[in-house]
């Protein structure tokens, strides 16, 4: 045992040996540095060891090293590297300094695989968290994306899903500082989502690009695909790019987002559930227009938003007239595709903004927002008067139909949701009293004593 020398036991240590000047300058490292670092000692020494550490964890490390040279002990500090071949190396360092020599003696010892370990837990824990506290897929996408980041470079981050109507893919989420638009018909994509498998272009095996990024004139050196997979099949593809050759993405990248992206499609099947849901709940299941429950939630919004800008709100109640007689001379099933027509044409009436509803039967109610006159709320009614004019197609029956039309207006007819909808119903009876195809629209009862209204001057 004698015999062995204290640089053979030096050489024989996985963990590596370092001496460093005040400086950063590497005077030696041992053997076990080239597995650690990916570079031999012949290739390091003279170089200063500070610009092998990781941009992010260099002020910290300086800390750490004049802490060392002031007389103090460092003991398990943790910091990252980046090694030869562009990888990060976490490592745990024991040093102290040794004045004699003016030196600082340390010891590497690699804990990356702990790290990966852990960062993969975390991501799971983050994952989960992210899922129940995104109210929709685009937040719960925005949530997902720095979670990845931490575990792999996603600068460039899409995430396609596969339509299950018509089997086309669409990017759900894109995030890109090369590409403003994404490509949906990215054969890379297509491929991974077709076969279920996790598909790695670097330079060395490069890829056909698509008609967009020739367009462009930018070329991903690097492109990561994995799919997103349920118990049902492939719901589509978590993708990264790299356009740099310094940020390269690996086998070991790949097992890490095929790790993570179970977790992710698992989280896109829930929020998936929760909207369809949530859109059972809030719309008509034969019109797919919101239903009174979301009706009055955004009535409830539009008359504060009224008040504190001043602005008008406008309700609309529109009633078939004779619809019964449609439901006794050609049977239930017509008068549902005459009532999902009049849903559409009740749409073509409206801006974007505003709500088509149904109450159900055949009563439907528009909700106006931001008018500046009564006569915008008039408008409107005129125009759906209008678009009943042409006869409806029920698969072969042309079927003429008219409505009746009764209208009330914040704050005119009433400051609360209960009175608009009541007033609005009033009219249109008032409306059908007097024979149908008419709007109405009375003054406010005085005994309610509702405010005159004038409109804000522009």
């Amino acid at each position: 045992m004698q015999r062995i020398s204290s640089l053979n036991i030096v050489n024989l240590l996985l963990d590596a040996v370092c001496m460093v000047q005040a400086d950063s300058t590497i005077v030696f490292v041992s053997p076990a540095f080239e597995r650690i670092f990916g570079y031999p000692p012949q290739e390091v020494v003279g170089r200063r060891i500070l610009d092998l550490v990781h941009p992010e964890d260099r002020d910290a490390t300086r800390e750490q090293a004049q802490h060392i040279m002031d007389g103090g002990l460092q003991l398990q500090f943790e910091n990252r590297y980046i090694r030869k071949d562009g990888r990060i190396a976490h490592i745990s360092w024991t040093a102290r300094w040794l004045p004699d020599l003016q030196l600082r003696l340390a010891v590497a010892h690699d804990i990356t695989e702990r790290k990966l370990h852990e960062t993969r837990q975390a991501a799971i824990y983050a994952i989960s968290e992210a899922t129940h506290a995104a109210q929709s897929l685009e937040s719960l996408f925005q949530r997902i994306h720095p979670i990845i980041g931490r575990l792999v470079l996603a600068t460039n981050f899409s995430v396609v899903l596969q339509d299950q109507a018509d089997g086309a893919l669409r990017h759900a989420y894109h995030a890109n500082e090369y590409q403003a638009a994404p490509c949906s018909s990215d054969a890379l994509c297509a491929e991974v989502v077709r076969t279920g498998r996790a598909i790695l272009h670097t330079p060395e095996n490069t890829h056909t690009l698509t008609a967009a990024q020739n367009a462009a004139g930018v070329r991903p050196l690097y492109w990561l695909g994995v799919p997103l997979q349920t118990h049902s099949g492939t719901m589509g593809a978590l993708v990264l790019q790299s356009y740099d050759l310094q940020c390269p993405y690996t086998e070991k990248d790949k097992e890490l987002l095929q790790f993570v992206s179970t977790q992710v499609a698992a989280a896109i099947e829930r929020q998936q559930m929760h909207e369809r849901l949530r859109h059972m709940a809030q719309h008509d299941t034969l019109t797919q227009l919101p239903n009174r429950a979301l009706l009055l939630d955004r009535l409830h919004t539009a008359l504060a938003r009224a008040q504190r800008e001043g602005t008008l709100a406008s309700l609309l109640f529109v009633d078939l007239d004779d619809f019964k007689q449609v439901n006794d001379s050609l049977g239930h099933a017509m008068g549902d595709l005459l009532l999902q027509q009049v849903a559409q044409r009740l749409q073509t009436c409206v801006r974007a903004a505003d709500t088509v509803a149904r109450l159900g039967g055949d009563e439907f109610v528009l909700l106006l927002e931001s008018g500046r006159t009564p006569d915008h709320a008039q408008a409107v009614a005129r125009k759906i008067l209008a678009v009943f004019e042409a006869p409806f197609d029920l698969q072969g029956h042309r079927l003429p139909i008219q409505a009746s039309v009764g209208v009330a207006v914040y704050p005119e007819h009433g400051s609360s949701a209960s009175e608009l909808l009541n007033h609005a119903d009033r009219s249109m009876y008032q409306s059908k009293h007097n024979g149908g195809n008419e709007v109405h629209s009375p003054a406010a009862p005085s005994a309610k004593g509702a405010p005159c209204f004038t409109p804000p001057s522009s």
